[in-house]
């Protein structure tokens, strides 16, 4: 019998590269996402937290101002990994997501246990929005068609997710991006960054469309967004600190990293996490990536305990590093150069 072909990529085509074998993209010298039946290990290890159905955010519903100019960096938490960044007049959403659940379907998955920090009526308007990959609970298609209607922004995103969202959202403006690639827009640079993660909107698209960070370049500081990323050894921090020297601000998962022996490669833990501030060399950082969808098996308030923990052991002030909360808004200090 043949060997069985390989499906081609419906997403992107392009020459190899050192992380895209000329059909997948793949994590140099890392770990492959989990097979089906290490997930269904997994999912009947009945070691899954419960968490509340609902757990409103201490803070209310932010109102952002217009346009954040000079020097000032302020960060509005929507929820999961959806931040607002108001920075040298640009307003910059990352892996935007106001829907009440992150999956393909919309009577299942993961469900919104707080409402979005931000109504989506009172966004300032909208210029960059940046998408990291394609898993649910990131590039949100119904959200993005909002965000169309009402703001047009431009969206950057890693190769192949642009031919995602063109399909389902028309006249979205798109700049798809390799890693290593830079955008000038508007004053500032939009770096595209590479993170150990994978992709997937269904059983037959793994890894056929590219996952990232961004660093955003601007006169007020470069601010890093981690996107979804396993710590890899750190390798990646390190090449960020290497390439832009220090950062005014790092945006970095700290949620759904149990159980280990499943997540570790895709999802790094709290400890990780403030590893990855000081490797990167990161003045601030602000933790995403918990306490909205219940996606893994931890509490839903670990992440934070852990983080305060490991500030303590690393010796890291904990002001420095924010596990934020849903409409928390943080005017990020300034580096003072001495």
């Amino acid at each position: 019998m043949a060997a069985r072909q390989k499906a081609a990529n419906r997403y992107y085509s392009g020459p190899p590269s050192d992380h895209f074998d000329g059909t997948l993209f793949f994590n140099p010298g890392g770990r492959m996402p989990g097979r089906f039946a290490d997930l269904l290990k997994w999912q009947f290890n009945g070691q899954r937290a419960k968490w509340p159905a609902a757990a409103p955010s201490p803070f209310a519903q932010a109102r952002p101002a217009e346009r954040i100019e000079g020097s000032g960096l302020t960060l509005t938490m929507v929820g999961h990994s959806t931040l607002l960044i108001q920075i040298a007049g640009l307003n910059i959403l990352t892996d935007p997501v106001w829907s009440r659940r992150t999956s393909p379907f919309a009577f299942a998955g993961p469900k919104r246990i707080n409402p979005p920090g931000i109504a989506f009526a009172d966004l300032p308007p909208i210029d960059l929005v940046l998408v990291s990959h394609n898993h649910y609970d990131h590039l949100d298609l119904a959200t993005l068609r909002q965000l169309k209607a009402s703001h047009n922004p431009l969206v950057i995103t890693p190769l192949g997710n642009d031919a995602i969202i063109a399909a389902a959202v028309p006249g979205m403006r798109l700049s798809a991006h390799d890693w290593g690639d830079r955008l000038d827009h508007d004053g500032v640079a939009i770096h595209v960054e590479p993170v150990h993660h994978w992709s997937a909107r269904g059983a037959r698209d793994r890894r056929m469309a590219l996952w990232a960070g961004f660093v955003i370049e601007t006169p007020a500081g470069n601010i890093y967004f981690a996107g979804d990323t396993g710590f890899h050894d750190g390798i990646n921090y390190r090449l960020m600190a290497e390439k832009h020297g220090g950062l005014r601000l790092a945006i970095l998962p700290i949620g759904a990293y149990e159980p280990r022996w499943f997540m570790a490669p895709q999802h790094q833990n709290p400890e990780e996490a403030v590893q990855g501030m000081k490797l990167c060399n990161a003045a601030h950082a602000a933790g995403c990536h918990w306490g909205t969808f219940q996606l893994t098996d931890e509490p839903i308030d670990e992440p934070a305990r852990k983080l305060a923990e490991a500030l303590d052991d690393q010796g890291v002030a904990r002001q420095r590093f924010r596990a934020l909360l849903p409409g928390e808004v943080w005017d990020v200090p300034e580096i003072l150069h001495h």
